[in-house]
């Protein structure tokens, strides 16, 4: 067993090697230095609006213009004639390890997503995020131009920033730094890293494990409220991470998808004043009278997916978005790990056959997505005064078959939408005499 692990890991090292010396040649844009103006393109706002035939212009990184028909003045701006084709701003992915993680398994070394511990409030997830990442350039491809790399692993994971994708460093791609605390809200029997009780473990040992760990956070949670409104003269790291908590700067993203767990979850920032998103809500559904009475927001984890319980409707993950949105309860989407996060746009297209608009599957993923983020102010639609955050597709972008991306903007960056994917396609076409469109 350790001789297969070591080949692995070896493998997997090999591996990752060989995939560092790709794309070489795909560097950040630089900054824009002259206006950019769209005509001719079907604009979708994000908020709902949809403009036809119209413009969006653009200078020093921010929307100037958007509107119907051919602007008044187009003198020194580059025109780009975007007849017949789509412009939406920049999707926004949640909730993601898109940066931490670049080989799952077999390469350790690559994956930097966890701390070791339970209660590790302090740990920075954008500290590890890895603007080098070869997956960063595909998911880029399919439109997502945003993102929030979240730490996982014990009760309380770490805090996480919004990052843009196309930079340097990390420092280069701070979007919005500690926006967000994460936690995985305790349960009878979790799955996967944390799982808490072997399968056949008794109820009741399950119950007394669970009641302790509840009874760890809401001590650690009453003690940093101490420390937020005591203002110590002694620094504690721990409890400086969570300040934000309590004056409102900051978010404790909940890992919550029983009904149960996330009345609990709502119920405990409640009592202590802390903003709450839920991130998962299986069964948000339920309980959706107390997400908006409470006004806490969803961030739903994949909807290609089987359903939460058994006897649910085998569609039920398809028509979540839709309930939420009958509810009024705000909500937006993510994807599961990181490369899958290519598929966000195909996952917000999907719910529109089980009830959503186009328009509000499209805000699903930038203008739900900012507000829970807390950017919405900056980005999520095409408006005067935000960030020039958006993309030209020659087909519907939330359709697999029929997205094109074309050109797409970072902050008004013209930004390269070359990738490895991309780079081998063209690499075996020539061989085999195809012709390449990519």
């Amino acid at each position: 067993m350790n001789m297969k692990t070591t080949f692995l890991s070896i493998c997997g090292l090999l591996l990752g090697i060989s995939i560092a010396y790709g794309q070489a040649n795909i560097s950040p844009a630089p900054p824009q230095t002259k206006p950019v103006i769209i005509t001719g393109a079907t604009i979708h706002v994000g908020n709902g609006q949809v403009i036809n035939n119209g413009y969006i212009a653009f200078d020093k990184g921010k929307i100037t213009a958007i509107g119907e028909g051919m602007p008044a003045n187009t003198n020194g701006a580059d025109v780009i004639d975007a007849t017949g084709k789509q412009v939406y701003p920049g999707f926004i992915c949640p909730v993601t390890t898109l940066g931490l993680v670049e080989i799952e398994e077999g390469a350790r070394g690559t994956v930097d997503d966890e701390e070791t511990g339970e209660f590790n409030q302090n740990v920075r997830s954008i500290i590890a995020y890895n603007t080098d990442s070869k997956v960063i350039p595909t998911v880029r491809s399919n439109g997502i131009l945003l993102a929030q790399p979240t730490p996982e692993g014990g009760i309380i994971s770490g805090q996480s920033s919004v990052v843009q994708l196309d930079a340097w460093n990390w420092e280069d791609a701070a979007y919005k730094t500690d926006i967000a605390l994460h936690m995985n809200w305790p349960v009878l029997r979790a799955t996967g890293r944390r799982r808490r009780a072997a399968p056949g473990t008794p109820e009741e040992s399950q119950e007394e494990h669970q009641q302790k760990e509840l009874e760890a956070v809401n001590s650690l949670f009453s003690e940093a409220k101490a420390y937020a409104e005591a203002k110590p003269a002694v620094i504690n790291l721990r409890f400086e991470a969570m300040k934000g908590l309590f004056n409102g700067t900051k978010k404790l993203f909940v890992n919550a998808n029983g009904a149960k767990e996330i009345v609990q979850a709502v119920n405990f920032g409640k009592k202590l004043g802390i903003p709450i998103v839920i991130v998962g809500g299986k069964e948000s559904y339920l309980v959706a009278d107390v997400l908006k009475s409470n006004n806490v927001p969803v961030i739903i984890t994949e909807t290609q997916t089987l359903p939460y319980r058994e006897d649910d409707d085998v569609y039920l993950p398809y028509k979540l978005p839709k309930i939420l949105q009958d509810a009024g309860v705000t909500y937006g989407l993510t994807g599961i790990g990181f490369w899958r996060q290519r598929n966000l746009p195909f996952e917000a297209g999907e719910a529109v056959g089980y009830g959503l608009s186009k328009e509000q599957a499209l805000s699903m993923i930038t203008m739900n997505n900012a507000k829970i983020l807390g950017i919405d102010k900056t980005t999520g639609t095409l408006e005067a005064g935000k960030d020039a955050n958006l993309f030209i597709s020659k087909g519907d972008a939330l359709d697999m078959i029929t997205i094109d991306v074309q050109k797409a903007f970072i902050q008004g960056r013209d930004i390269n939408l070359d990738n490895l994917h991309k780079q081998l396609y063209r690499k075996f076409a020539a061989k085999y005499g195809i012709k390449a469109n990519l």
